[in-house]
């Protein structure tokens, strides 16, 4: 399995390897105290990536959207205004997913793998809708 940072730098590089065989142009940012990992330049036009794991639990992909921030003197920070899509990778699928922040809530993600079976819609948010490359 690993640590936390080497599960990490694998679902990094997995994002990393869809992105490019899509024929996206990537950059990565030097070092590692950047709120974002990887970069897409789509002629002149950056967007920011955050990379995460994600896990399949009951059904629904889950992912941190905030960072741990205990050292710097705060509990969580979340990534508005600092990234602009989360790239998940979950390891049991072998699948990528595309998720913009904004999309999302500031303390964590839940994307369904199936539609609810009461039919429910409101606050409801798919896998299908961002998985990466599209299907």
């Amino acid at each position: 399995m690993g640590n936390t940072k080497e599960i990490g730098e694998r679902s990094e590089g997995q994002i990393l390897a869809r992105l490019l065989l899509a024929g996206k142009v990537v950059l990565q940012p030097f070092g590692d105290n950047q709120r974002y990992d990887l970069v897409i330049d789509e002629g002149g036009t950056f967007i920011r990536i955050q990379c995460k794991t994600g896990r399949v639990r009951n059904g629904v992909i889950i992912f941190k959207t905030c960072s741990n921030h205990y050292h710097r003197g705060s509990k969580w920070k979340d990534y508005r205004d600092q990234a602009d899509l989360f790239g998940v990778f979950v390891p049991e699928l072998n699948k990528v997913y595309l998720v913009p922040v904004k999309d999302m809530s500031a303390q964590g993600a839940h994307l369904r793998l199936e539609p609810p079976k009461n039919g429910q819609v409101k606050g409801i948010h798919l896998a299908s809708k961002y998985e990466f490359p599209p299907v």
